[in-house]
């Protein structure tokens, strides 16, 4: 069965934003804001959902951001969807979510990262649709990169169009900028220069294989159940093995490395051509480093791991689709990810 990939936007369609998980407390909604206007200058209506709440750690009661998830994501003329950000238990809705009704309805673009993983990663697994793993909606009003996309650039694109991205050669170093005090605010401040790098050897890479990842927060604790079953996906949509993404939000390295020999041992990295992993700014440990880390839980697997890749919770953003075919290429002077929506 082929990888299902929503139709692309078009001007005029509508864009419904909720929040799964964490919603916008009061002093970030002129962020919102922003962010709201910037997707309607593209020429979409824009329709924000009840489930916004930010007093909390999450939007509304499970039962209500999985009914309002499912009620976007099935409407006909909502055509993508988009988180403000991330948060803390998306996971809450994993048992309220009509599955099978996903897998037989016309798809939709879902976007998102962090918390979001854990519904955008397993909507592909378990449904074969395409979803798009970075650029919440409070990241969009950024000016992106020379060699990056924007969400907006990819859910428009038509089925089998191919891109490429390139690492810019800048990043944040540290923190977030405050949406409170500068809630326009549009340009990421890149104050470190970083390229990617092959923690397992040297030798130059190329590797091919359907794209799936996100989050090792949220995806480890889905690790062994039916919701990230690459096995399955492998076989019926992706007999050329795989392209695996991971990146670490915010644990330290002991505790990234248990995370990661988990999901080893439950078979997510079973089907990997090569393995990709986000920059990160989270913690090393007392005696062991954030790509120490990887290495410890990943090296055995004998294919190339590459490190310090944008698809992470360091600025700036490398979106990437889940079910896409990617090619990945390193080399001293050349590093790039094509992605084909076929």
């Amino acid at each position: 069965m082929p990888v299902r990939y929503p139709r692309p936007l078009r001007s005029g369609d509508r864009v419904g934003v909720t929040a799964p998980s964490s919603g916008v407390g009061k002093g970030m909604r002129e962020r919102l804001n922003v962010a709201v206007r910037d997707v309607q200058a593209r020429g979409y209506e824009v329709v924000v959902g009840r489930c916004m709440d930010g007093a909390g750690h999450v939007s509304a009661s499970a039962a209500d951001r999985a009914s309002e998830l499912m009620s976007m994501l099935t409407d006909p003329t909502i055509r993508a969807v988009v988180p403000p950000w991330g948060g803390e238990t998306a996971i809450d809705l994993i048992p309220l979510l009509d599955w099978r009704q996903l897998r037989e309805t016309e798809p939709t673009w879902l976007v998102g990262f962090s918390d979001l993983s854990t519904l955008v990663t397993p909507l592909t697994l378990l449904t074969g649709t395409a979803t798009v793993h970075g650029n919440n909606l409070m990241d969009t009003p950024y000016r992106v990169p020379e060699g990056l996309l924007s969400w907006l650039d990819i859910v428009t694109a038509p089925s089998g169009h191919r891109f490429t991205q390139t690492p810019p050669g800048r990043h944040r170093s540290t923190g977030f900028d405050d949406y409170a005090a500068f809630p326009d605010v549009r340009e990421y401040t890149l104050d470190s220069r970083g390229a990617w790098i092959r923690l397992d050897g040297d030798a130059d890479v190329e590797a091919e294989g359907r794209l799936i990842g996100g989050c090792i927060e949220t995806l480890s604790n889905l690790a062994g159940t039916p919701c990230l079953d690459v096995s399955a996906f492998t076989r019926d949509q992706s007999p050329e093995g795989l392209l695996v993404y991971v990146e670490a939000a915010e644990d330290d390295a002991f505790t990234i490395c248990r995370n990661l020999h988990g999901m080893r041992l439950a078979g997510f990295f079973d089907h990997a051509n090569a393995v990709l992993v986000g920059r990160t700014n989270a913690p090393d440990s007392s005696s062991l480093s954030q790509h120490e880390a990887v290495l410890d839980a990943l090296g055995r697997l004998n294919v190339p791991i590459i490190a310090d890749v944008e698809c992470g919770h360091v600025p700036p953003h490398m979106p990437i689709v889940n079910g896409a075919h990617g090619r990945i290429v390193h080399s001293a002077g050349r590093s790039e990810l094509t992605q084909t929506l076929d």
